[in-house]
């Protein structure tokens, strides 16, 4: 058998395998090719020669999705194998040597409006030149599964009272979540409101799976409030310009909401207060590689 392993890897290549486990993980080849930054009839051609190579189709493309074939789902775990051995005699060297080089994925929720990102990116590539770094959006849900498959190495998610299982966390940043309100709604004559009240409101939040809105509604829930939430949206300028346009109130982070005092008008809410904390995730021990140890130090320290 082992012989059988390294002949075939003298004609195998790595980069076959990293698309292989790819589509899997994607079920799209063009998810996939974005992913591994190559074009689809790249990553399509050479899974075709792997396939050629050993005498077996591993992805079945016939449905809607591209699923693994029975001899492919038998593959994949010695392909990951493969792949992580691979990635471990690089990190060992890397270490040794002093080297960071790589890729890392940075994940962040839209919400996340009070961390500087863009600063902490350019920090992290001025001192790390030889790492390549992509960011990518999500729901916190997202990006908690994201980080936990080791799809993305750092995340900036919201959270609530428990942190997302598996992960190591440090919040960042803990403020009031207010409601914003146009100049011409009925509340904006007021700065302040229960949150019962909310009740007899239109209502606009983020999108179930994010951290911020996890937190209003554990609030909503311990008080026997069932709010009528009219809009949702992944991205809180969306619902402030929403707001301006009177068609509700919005849950927002007060210091975006003050911030943009010349459209809302911000009214605190009372008994209880709402709050949202982002935090930094991360994978935990040495299930990361070097380049992702120090993008994870660098922005712990940038953002703490």
């Amino acid at each position: 058998m082992l012989t059988f392993y390294a002949g075939t890897m003298r004609h195998m290549e790595l980069r076959q395998l990293e698309y292989l486990v790819a589509v899997a993980e994607e079920a799209s080849f063009t998810k996939a090719a974005a992913r591994v930054f190559v074009t689809q009839p790249c990553v399509s051609a050479q899974i075709r020669r792997l396939e050629r190579e050993l005498g077996q189709d591993l992805l079945d493309r016939g449905g809607r999705t591209v699923q693994l074939t029975e001899v492919g789902a038998a593959a994949l775990p010695h392909a990951r194998a493969v792949l992580a051995a691979m990635d471990g005699v690089r990190n060992a060297v890397d270490d040794f040597t002093g080297l960071v080089r790589g890729q890392v994925v940075i994940g962040s929720v839209a919400s996340s409006l009070s961390v500087e990102l863009p600063e902490l990116i350019a920090d992290f590539s001025e001192k790390y030149p030889a790492v390549e770094i992509s960011l990518s959006e999500g729901t916190t849900d997202q990006l908690a599964d994201s980080v936990r498959a080791g799809r993305t190495d750092v995340a900036i998610i919201g959270v609530s009272a428990e942190p997302p299982a598996g992960l190591e966390t440090q919040v960042i940043a803990d403020e009031s979540l207010i409601g914003a309100v146009s100049h011409d709604h009925p509340l904006a004559r007021r700065t302040s409101v229960p949150l019962e009240d909310l009740e007899c409101h239109a209502l606009m939040c983020l999108p179930v799976g994010s951290g911020l809105r996890a937190a209003a509604d554990a609030a909503w829930a311990a008080a026997g409030v069932r709010p009528r939430i009219a809009f949702e949206a992944g991205d809180p300028r969306v619902l402030a310009q929403l707001a301006s346009r009177g068609l509700g109130v919005a849950i927002l982070p007060e210091r975006f909401v003050r911030g943009h005092a010349g459209r809302l008008h911000p009214v605190e809410i009372l008994s209880p207060r709402l709050r949202g904390r982002l935090a930094l995730a991360w994978r935990s021990g040495d299930r990361i590689g070097p380049a992702a140890r120090a993008l994870v130090a660098h922005a712990r320290s940038v953002l703490a």
